[in-house]
């Protein structure tokens, strides 16, 4: 049988960075020609950067795509490279589209060529276009209409785009009926909780109905709200695991496979689908038999905590740099949320680069004060404690304030102070709100929502909670000082906006509130679904209220990094303005 290295560079692009996401492609490349890489694959879209949302809609940005990817076959060429054919992701135009109501101004395609020889040797676009969850490709791309494959070495090599591998028919059917020996899929799959089970499942049945070996190419990094954990898998026809790389890391998997020998005349016509089979021959006979350097191999599987944990990171990460932000600004109070922020901003950033701001009050615990200073002392951040007694004077003999008013009074001062030092320093504001205090609405705007990002945004409390003990065994296991003081872990959590305040004196226990959450938020269950789960009726009437009245409260929220099915966001879109109530 023919042999084949194949190259699979899983790395990160950013939006609309064309020439820098074209030295990375060239980068990468001369890496694979290293390593003697005889096909080469970047992610979807790799040379834009993914999504990239309404820019897809300008014809400038379009056509600035379609250049630069001529310009690196060029490029490429000129490098020496030529003969090396580099499967790039990029934003393409239908030329034959008619202009025609309900489609994307432009005809934009989500697309991917061949360069091969400083030209595209063969171009394609995604046929099936995701229209759920973050995604909206129907919005912004037409679909292609062809079954690519191209010959490399004597093997036909069958080309796909991410949702073609997740949705039945198209693609894969395609590939089998071409007579492909190899299935190439690239993705910019974005990061949930438990989605590389599911994908390596589909993986192994893909390779199952296409009757050959997929290789399935992943995207890694982050932007804005989506994380990308790269977890690139390559599967034999049989469904057994042969390569597969880390996650949350770039870099190149290379695999030496052996793969069965393209039919002796092309394959033509149209197939699955109505798709109609585009061949392109690169080079036709085989390679002389060489002895194999890369069998494949399986990066370490991370736990389910440091996989959400890394994918915080990541998003954090990658926020901060690619939008020019080096420094952090954390309000601490001692409490767990702002401590696991702050851990995982010393983690993303470096604690050098992490600044902590403590803002006591007069209802402010000793022991939150000492807690937020042992955290500082912990990490290494920076750290300052600006008390905000004398203002909160000034403004209630002003106002007289009373009640809720006073309790948010301070709040709001915190989130002044903080964009004042913002403002003057150049950090960014991290904001420390989770996932079940934004659903219930227990925030504070222009207060504890204040903040450029929301690190843990899509993460409920007791994953919270979880996740402080998990950062904490983590470095203890690598001898290290847990970064989060335990007393922030073990007391009850509290607002400290009036004495002896605690979070269950307005809302169910954690325990039982993230469940009725999970089961409205991220599943979509009504009220009667609910209770059936066995919740008291009550209790999820109040609940459901509480989620519906504090739409308005979400929707000024900064974006934070998605990590669940239904992120508050893109992945939720309710109106604002809403009198329908499951409890009516």
């Amino acid at each position: 049988m023919p042999q084949l290295r194949l190259a699979l560079n899983q790395i990160d692009s950013t939006v609309g960075d064309l020439a820098g996401n074209s030295e990375s492609v060239v980068r990468w490349t001369r890496h694979a020609a290293g390593q003697g890489a005889h096909l080469v694959a970047f992610p979807e879209m790799v040379l834009t950067g993914y999504p990239v949302e309404d820019l897809a809609l300008r014809s400038s940005f379009v056509e600035a795509s379609r250049q630069a990817l001529r310009a690196l076959a060029v490029r490429l060429d000129d490098e020496g490279f030529g003969e090396l054919p580099v499967l790039v992701g990029y934003l393409d135009r239908s030329e034959h589209a008619a202009v025609r109501y309900g489609q994307p101004a432009g005809s934009p395609r989500n697309a991917a060529a061949v360069l091969h020889r400083g030209r595209i040797a063969l171009s394609f676009a995604k046929h099936h276009l995701p229209n759920y969850g973050v995604f909206d490709e129907f919005r912004y791309f037409v679909p292609g209409d062809s079954m690519p494959v191209v010959r490399v070495r004597g093997v036909d090599v069958a080309l796909a785009i991410c949702e073609d591998l997740w949705q039945d028919g198209g693609r894969v059917p395609a590939a089998r009926s071409a007579g492909a020996g190899l299935l190439l899929s690239v993705n910019a799959s974005p990061y949930e909780r438990d989605k590389d089970d599911t994908r390596l499942e589909l993986v192994r049945r893909r390779a199952r109905e296409a009757g050959c070996t997929t290789a399935y190419l992943a995207m890694t990094g982050g932007q804005d709200e989506l994380v990308f954990d790269g977890d690139s898998i390559v599967v034999g026809v049989d469904g057994e695991v042969i390569a597969r790389a880390p996650q949350f890391s770039e870099g190149s998997v290379i695999v030496d496979l052996e793969l069965p020998a393209a039919a002796g005349v092309p394959p033509s016509g149209v197939v699955d689908d109505g798709l109609r089979i585009d061949h392109a021959v690169l080079s036709e006979e085989p390679l002389a038999p060489y002895a194999p350097e890369f069998t494949g191999g399986h990066a370490d599987r991370l736990d389910d905590d440091e996989e959400l944990y890394s994918a915080l990171v990541v998003g954090l990460r990658a926020y901060a740099a690619k939008n020019g932000f080096g420094t952090v600004l954390v309000g601490l109070s001692g409490g767990i949320d702002s401590a696991l922020v702050a851990a995982i901003a010393c983690d993303a950033l470096g604690a050098e680069n992490v600044y902590g701001v403590s803002m006591p009050s007069k209802y402010s615990s000793d022991h939150s004060r000492e807690d937020a200073a042992e955290l500082a002392r912990r990490t290494g951040l920076s750290f300052r404690t600006v008390p905000i007694e004398p203002m909160f004077d000034a403004y209630m003999g002003s106002l007289g304030l009373t009640g809720l008013a006073e309790e948010n009074l301070q709040s709001r001062l915190r989130g002044t102070l903080l964009m004042a030092i913002s403002n003057q320093e150049g950090q960014i504001v991290l904001a420390p709100g989770n996932k079940s205090e934004l659903a219930v609405g227990y925030s504070t705007l222009y207060g504890d929502s204040v903040g450029a990002y929301g690190p843990i945004k899509d993460v409920y409390k007791t994953s919270v909670l979880r996740l402080a003990k998990w950062r904490n065994r983590a470095a203890g296991e690598r001898g290290r000082i847990p970064p989060i003081p335990e007393s922030s872990i073990t007391k009850p959590p509290s607002a400290e906006l009036r004495p002896d305040q605690v979070d269950t004196d307005s809302l169910p226990d954690y325990e039982v509130l993230d469940r009725i959450l999970e089961l409205y938020v991220d599943r979509d269950q009504g009220r009667d679904a609910i209770v059936a789960a066995g919740f008291d009726a009550e209790l999820v009437t109040r609940t459901l209220r509480m989620v519906d009245a504090a739409e308005y409260k979400r929707r000024q929220y900064p974006p934070g990094t998605k990590i669940s099915p239904k992120g508050f966001g893109k992945d939720r879109r309710l109106p604002v303005t809403n009198r329908w109530r499951e409890s009516d």
